[in-house]
């Protein structure tokens, strides 16, 4: 990784503090994209290697196009890793449903606006929720029927996937060298699993985790194999354990939807409509 610059969203806790860890320990620059500058500083004082901190809320598209603006150099991987679990209807600065606008719309405009420098590698955390999930284009944003946080969180992380593949085609037309993959770290003990005294969900899941999660580090692999192993575009990594819900990296399968390229085409359609952030097509460089 010696001379390699990756971005990592959301990398001052969990899986991506963990993947940031391992990678600034392999000689890459690793530039930290956070919305609290002083977590992600707190996170930073703790690893060894080339990392600097910047920050970025994907919950705002402002501070999205902030970023992306003030990035100028080139980027060989971004890691689209930053996440929101299961909240209370909320919403993003932009009036987007909170995860839907964050763990997906957020990182859609992000890589977006950085494709023009990226040189290698996109990678996007899902997650096995994805096979719950169901893009409703009707009412992406909740608007309207009644709100479920874990069908929510289900649809966007089916929207990761459809993003990649999405993704990988539209960089398969330009002849652009650089792939999309994407990872899910099995079962975590990450801040998304602790409790926050309101939702019962949350203290079951972390009951769960005690028992049976792995570390931050190891739920760090499928991310560190997506963006570094041989693999196509469009790949998916996950744990090779029972239900993959931990073990070491491997390739994975994915739900039927999270395969179906006229709903990608059209999810990308509607996110392009939603951020305002379109392909960069005539700006990418090409193999």
């Amino acid at each position: 990784m010696a001379g390699r610059t990756v971005v990592i969203t959301g990398a001052n806790s969990g899986i991506g503090r963990a993947a940031a860890r391992a990678l600034a320990g392999r000689d890459a620059r690793v530039v930290m994209a956070v919305r609290s500058l002083e977590k992600g500083r707190q996170a930073a004082a703790t690893m060894s290697g080339h990392i600097e901190v910047r920050r970025l809320d994907l919950a705002d598209l402002s501070s999205v196009r902030a970023f992306a603006a003030g990035f100028t150099e080139p980027v060989d991987v971004l890691i689209n890793n930053a996440g929101v679990m299961i909240p209370p209807l909320s919403r993003t600065a932009d009036g987007f449903e909170l995860q839907f606008g964050t763990n997906h719309l957020g990182h859609f405009a992000l890589t977006n606006l950085l494709l023009p420098q990226i040189r290698q590698r996109v990678v996007t955390v899902a997650s096995n929720a994805h096979k719950a999930g169901s893009i409703d284009f009707g009412d992406p944003n909740w608007e309207r029927k009644p709100y479920r946080a874990m069908t929510a969180y289900a649809q966007s992380k089916l929207a990761n996937l459809l993003f990649t593949s999405e993704l990988q085609r539209l960089l398969g037309d330009v002849g652009s060298p650089v792939i999309a993959t994407a990872a899910h770290p099995g079962l975590a003990a990450t801040n998304l699993l602790k409790p926050d005294g309101r939702r019962r969900a949350r203290h079951l899941m972390k009951r769960v985790a005690d028992l049976v999660a792995q570390s931050d580090e190891a739920g760090a692999l499928p991310t560190l194999y997506a963006a570094v192993a041989d693999v196509p575009g469009d790949s998916y990594a996950g744990p090779s354990g029972f239900l993959e819900g931990r073990g070491a990296p491997k390739p994975v399968g994915r739900s039927a939807r999270a395969r179906d390229a006229e709903v990608a085409h059209r999810l990308w359609e509607v996110s392009e409509e939603l951020t305002g952030v379109v392909f960069p097509r005539h700006s990418l460089h090409t193999a």
